[in-house]
């Protein structure tokens, strides 16, 4: 039995759970694990977290946001035990029905969900914010997309970069300091089709299962709604996408071409420190599953640099950024 186990074991000795089976969930990108719990008498199941603070994991803005989102009405798992110092974490279980897999059993339940879900962003915008969460401005959101420049690019082509990248960043920031200004609100950041899960028997906002919200920061309103339409997972056709960003906008009164240029924006933005993390995550960490996605974020970058906003960028990203072919991404296995 491994450490982590033994700790995990004696952990769940101290709740009710401790007899209960123990399967492994689908994990993510991070050094996170998850089992599913099941009482052998009553059927009744749990999720364990297991989150390793020897990895730099902490369980402890996951559990303030929890309590935060769940305060505002929201579906966020309630925290049933817990072990910060160890990093553990025994949490509601909201069940399998992530979006995408209730969209693949009955298609026409895709335009409700993904209204549901716009919704849930548009209630944000006027639900209190919770202290002490970072704040993602401008100068900040420019300086995050180095990762893009340092891991994609000098990962395919083996150049220094470095100059480039911080052109890039002189002329993004500015462009960002024009554009996402304005309101401030929590942002979930991994707010997905893979992340959200479906509870139809519950009311409302509630019906939209939150998972993925431990690095929560605070910024512009536009920033989850790409992160749901522009989905690397999953295409999100555009009669989807183009309705629910009007219904945002109509919902929250946001001023059309302001919001619109912040979406496209953004959406830069968030693909390309995508591609850098991938490409870390495969290079650096062997997780080479997150290759087979470059094609569908390059589409979302190459997208959202048509934008007029873009003018001053777009011809720098096009000669700097290699396509994701199947030579360039075979320079991104391990080193």
């Amino acid at each position: 039995m491994s450490d982590r186990s033994a700790l995990a074991t004696a952990f769940l000795a101290g709740t009710s759970w401790a007899t209960a089976t123990r399967a492994p969930l689908a994990g993510d990108a991070s050094a996170r694990r998850y089992e599913r719990l099941t009482n052998p008498e009553t059927g009744q199941t749990a999720v364990l977290m297991d989150a390793p603070p020897e990895q730099g994991e902490t369980v402890h803005r996951f559990v303030e946001l929890a309590r935060h989102l769940r305060a505002q009405g929201l579906s966020a798992p309630e925290i049933l035990a817990e072990d910060p110092a160890q990093g553990f974490l025994l949490i509601e279980d909201l069940g399998d029905d992530l979006f995408t897999r209730v969209i693949a059993r009955d298609p026409t339940l895709e335009a409700p969900l993904y209204e549901a879900a716009t919704d849930l962003l548009v209630a944000l915008r006027d639900m209190p914010l919770m202290a002490g969460l970072d704040s993602y401005g401008p100068a900040l959101l420019a300086e995050k997309t180095d990762i893009a420049f340092d891991h994609y690019v000098s990962g395919i082509t083996g150049d220094d970069v470095s100059e480039t990248r911080d052109r890039f960043i002189d002329r993004f920031g500015d462009l960002l300091h024009q554009t996402v200004q304005g309101p401030k609100v929590l942002i979930l950041r991994d707010y997905h089709a893979e992340n959200l899960i479906w509870l139809p028997d519950r009311s409302d906002l509630a019906r939209v299962g939150l998972l993925d919200f431990q690095d929560a920061v605070v910024g512009h309103p536009a920033y989850d709604l790409v992160s749901l339409l522009q989905d690397i997972r999953r295409d999100v056709p555009a009669r989807i996408e183009m309705p629910m960003i009007a219904r945002f906008i109509e919902a929250t009164g946001a001023d059309d071409h302001e919001f619109r240029t912040a979406y496209a924006v953004l959406g830069v933005q968030r693909n390309l420190r995508i591609l850098g993390v991938f490409a870390r995550l495969s290079r650096d960490l062997g997780k080479t599953r997150y290759l087979a996605l470059m094609a569908a974020v390059w589409r979302h970058v190459m997208r959202d640099l048509e934008h007029p906003a873009m003018a001053g960028i777009a011809d720098l990203l096009r000669e700097t950024l290699p396509p994701p072919s199947s030579e360039n991404l075979a320079r991104l296995h391990p080193r």
